[in-house]
């Protein structure tokens, strides 16, 4: 879905979820098998597993909200360690202004802090010279007032990105801006979306070999997703490639080589879509992006398909739900691979790709690790696309597994939703497993460190109607807990034995990213306030401090100007999960927030709503 959250949505102005399908997937047996449920295995030895990524050398800053292009989210900074993280103080705080969810990463180069705000998408510099980290400059792009009200799930920011002396950054009325890094003017500016027809951007942009790629939001409001690449030095538009209609606009041509039959064939855009279904289909772009130097391929997710009611757009409706790889200087698409044909249940495919080297069959394999909305953690060969292994790593009974054959997700048509009829009990949710808050590698342990939710859902579809800039949903949906009570697990994955090497309950949703670092500790954030650090190893608790809002943010590991490392992470609770919170919705009302309120009618008793970043240091 989008960014998420709808301040004045409740059960009937929210439509609502989207569903069915006997997919065009050979029906299975009736009967529902037992919910697939993740492996356990022993908290991981001092050893790695095997599993590594090729990391630039540690310079001590952090430039993009990845950290890298293959999206480890890993420092290799050690002074804070696992023997001493518990000594952690606040070096200094920073109020944002805007109670809103804070979901952007704060970029370090040299001396100076860049934090880009929710709307209205103020952008801050802040000298990390000088003691308390004074304002530089700021920066205003002044958004559209009217954006605020067709972003769908809260009017957030995912941070902006470094580049060659810019910062560059997007707005959520549909602009792409580069910032002069050292005085803060604007070198220029490109409107990319228009909020007439329901397109915001909320994802943070990604430049490589000098085009800043962007993608969009509002797949809740019929638009037609893309992604864009501008030049970085002049903002002018190189390519576009959309995720709907023929292959001449989905920049598919005699390169493109998926590796399974179901995405093979001229224009699946439009012959796997009803008629005119695939101009208001969805397929946004507002997740994350990884780019591998080696192959030269961008690889990032699409989005789900408009409107949630499947039974309006029977067919596979490509190409949404899936995984692109793409000439990062053309845009033609090398291979595609479908997560969810004809999605039923809004899992959106815009998660991170993290790109890591696996020993596989006896040999090291160059793959694609993706903690997927639908609950499996994928493994992909990166040049081809092919389905390595796909196991939960969460409660899942949408589904019965992954056909390595085919690739095809085996579909529950039991939990598959209907016109007239309440579907009880779907895991997992519309949000995922996990949404698109950002996991973590650490090449020490060679574990993947995933923040995600542990909730199952109801839900009934109903008809939806297009009108440009309205919501275009169609189904009404009530999250709530699974059996047990905790909301939210944080999962560290070992990707070589395809297992869980342990794992945190929490009590509510985790809607923060994760950082691992060289001092093998772990941070993550929780929506009632909490800041963590755990063991990297062994997941044992080591260190928390409370904050004035939930954490919803980004963590990031720097060296200051001083030589000493640092945490930083924004408090300030909102997004889909938290809009309750930051958009004042009625706890009363089960379906409101597309659904989220049913989980977290508690969350105002929890927390109340900030805009604030949170810096930590050892004493020194």
């Amino acid at each position: 879905m989008t960014s998420r959250g709808w301040r004045g949505w409740t059960a009937a102005g929210q439509v609502a979820l989207a569903s069915v399908l006997a997919l065009s997937i050979a029906a299975c047996d009736r009967k529902s098998p037992a919910p697939l449920a993740a492996k356990q295995t022993a908290a991981q030895p001092a050893s790695a597993t095997g599993a590594t990524a090729s990391i630039p050398a540690e310079d001590g800053q952090w430039t993009m909200p990845a950290k890298d292009y293959a999206s480890t989210r890993f420092s290799g900074l050690s002074e804070i360690n696992a023997g001493n993280v518990q000594n952690l103080k606040v070096a200094f705080t920073f109020s944002t202004g805007v109670n809103k969810g804070q979901e952007a990463a704060p970029i370090v180069v040299g001396g100076t802090m860049y934090i880009v705000t929710p709307y209205p998408n103020d952008l801050y510099a802040l000298d990390l010279t000088k003691p308390g980290a004074p304002v530089k400059w700021k920066f205003s792009p002044k958004p559209s007032p009217a954006s605020q009200g067709v972003a769908c799930c809260d009017v957030v920011n995912r941070g902006a990105v470094f580049w060659n002396g810019k910062v560059i950054m997007n707005t959520l009325d549909g602009y792409t801006i580069g910032v002069d890094a050292a005085s803060g003017q604007e070198l220029w500016r490109t409107k990319l979306g228009d909020i007439n027809r329901g397109e915001t951007i909320t994802m943070a942009p990604l430049v490589v070999k000098g085009k800043v790629l962007v993608g969009n939001s509002g797949g809740e409001f019929g638009v037609r997703g893309w992604i864009t690449a501008l030049n970085a030095d002049t903002g002018r538009i190189a390519w576009r490639a959309y995720h709907t209609g023929p292959d001449r606009d989905v920049l598919i041509g005699p390169d493109f080589k998926p590796f399974y039959d179901m995405d093979r064939g001229k224009d699946l855009g439009l012959t796997s879509w009803p008629a005119d279904a695939w101009r208001t289909g969805g397929g946004t772009v507002w997740g994350w992006i990884s780019y591998d130097p080696e192959l030269d391929l961008i690889f990032y997710g699409t989005g789900n398909p408009g409107p949630w009611n499947a039974e309006q757009r029977p067919g596979d409706n490509k190409w949404t739900s899936g995984v692109f790889a793409r000439d990062p200087d053309t845009g033609q698409a090398k291979w595609f691979y479908q997560t969810s044909p004809h999605d039923a249940h809004d899992y959106d495919g815009i998660n991170e790709n993290l790109l890591l080297e696996l020993p596989i069959g006896g040999q090291t394999r160059k793959v694609i690790a993706r903690p997927e909305r639908n609950g499996y953690l994928y493994i992909l060969d990166r040049a081809t696309g092919e389905v390595l292994s796909a196991e939960p790593f969460s409660h899942i009974n949408s589904s019965y597994g992954v056909d390595l054959k085919t690739g095809r997700l085996k579909v529950n048509h039991e939990k598959v939703p209907q016109q007239g009829k309440v579907i009880r009990d779907i895991c997992p949710v519309a949000s995922g497993a996990k949404d698109w808050n950002p996991s973590a590698f650490s090449p020490r342990t060679g574990l993947i460190y995933i923040p995600h939710a542990n909730l199952c859902m109801d839900w009934e579809n109903v008809e939806a109607n297009y009108i440009a800039g309205t919501p275009y949903v169609g189904a009404e949906v009530r999250f709530k807990p699974r059996p047990g009570g905790n909301r939210g697990l944080f999962t560290a994955w070992d990707p070589v034995k395809k297992a869980v090497a342990w794992q945190i309950k929490e009590d509510l949703p985790l809607w923060s990213g994760a950082v691992a670092t060289a001092g093998d500790v772990v941070f993550y954030g929780t929506m009632d306030g909490w800041f963590k650090a755990v063991d990297a190893r062994s997941g044992k608790p080591l260190w928390q401090f409370k904050t004035e809002s939930g954490i919803i943010g980004q963590p990031v590991v720097y060296r200051g100007p001083d030589g000493h490392q640092y945490v930083a992470i924004l408090s300030g609770v909102g997004g889909w999960a938290g809009a309750i919170v930051s958009n004042d919705l009625d706890p009363r009302d089960p379906t409101a927030g597309l659904g989220f309120v049913g989980a977290m009618a508690d969350l105002k008793q929890k927390t109340t709503a900030g805009g604030s970043l949170y810096v930590f240091s050892l004493p020194h």
